[in-house]
């Protein structure tokens, strides 16, 4: 197993990519902290990996509340003995899209910038102290493909502030990983295309749409991003930091 041994904490863990993500780092052998606003639903997805033979324990955190963070994280270091992976699956609070950036409120456009960026800010840092001081751990952040405004064949707009917000996440994650990598701690980004099993209602024109926009004419999997995750979090990917995992099916090739 990838992870065997490992000790994780997935923020957003009761979301759709955190619960995949979580179950993925279980089933390799991880022990999976959940960490999220709603402590019902975190169990539900605690009971849900064990019953899979995992091994999950669920904690109310505020993934924008440092004290909380951090008490969280000293608990989990003081119970399992150290912190191996840190993944924020948090959603960006206050995504605002599919209105014309003239017509958007300032507070509109800054609200995801500024809660996407700070929790992440928030969780990355404070995993990485611990990991510092153990010189190992992997901090895996999240993005989306409009942190690059264009594709093949396809235009990003109507993103309000959530494409600054993805863009400034990447820059964190490269800025992050420049720091602490003398001390052995890696971070990656992973940014995914859309994934339709997150979404709702009848999007089957939109879909159509982004899928055309891809290489391989599809948009990406939850399993997909969760095993991606296994892999960034893996000795296998050991000599990769500072870095974006590119999940887009092609909707953007580098």
């Amino acid at each position: 197993m990838l992870l065997e041994n490992k000790n994780a904490v997935v923020y957003g863990a009761a979301g759709s990519i955190g619960r995949a993500v979580a179950r993925a780092f279980a089933r390799e052998g991880a022990q999976v902290f959940l960490a999220g606003r709603t402590l019902s639903s975190l169990q539900k997805v605690a009971e849900e990996l064990k019953s899979e033979g995992g091994a999950a324990e669920a904690a109310p955190v505020d993934a924008l509340n440092q004290e909380a963070i951090e008490k969280h994280l000293n608990e989990v270091v003081q119970k399992a003995g150290r912190i191996d992976i840190s993944f924020n699956a948090v959603w960006i609070r206050g995504d605002l899209q599919g209105t014309p950036l003239l017509d958007m409120p300032a507070e509109d456009f800054t609200v995801p910038v500024l809660t996407g960026i700070k929790t992440h800010f928030l969780t990355g840092t404070a995993a990485a102290r611990h990991m510092v001081q153990q010189k190992s751990g992997v901090i895996l952040t999240l993005s989306s493909s409009s942190s690059v405004l264009s594709g093949r064949d396809r235009r990003y707009h109507l993103t309000g502030g959530f494409s600054t917000a993805c863009a400034a996440i990447e820059a964190f994650s490269r800025s992050l990983a420049g720091e602490i990598g003398p001390a052995g701690v890696r971070v990656v980004c992973l940014r995914p295309d859309a994934i339709p099993e997150t979404w709702s209602g009848d999007v089957a024109n939109v879909k159509a749409y982004m899928e055309d926009g891809t290489v391989l004419g599809r948009l990406p999997q939850l399993n997909e991003v969760a095993n991606a995750a296994c892999l960034m979090a893996s000795d296998h990917a050991s000599a990769m930091t500072g870095t974006i995992a590119n999940l887009t099916c092609g909707s953007f090739m580098e």
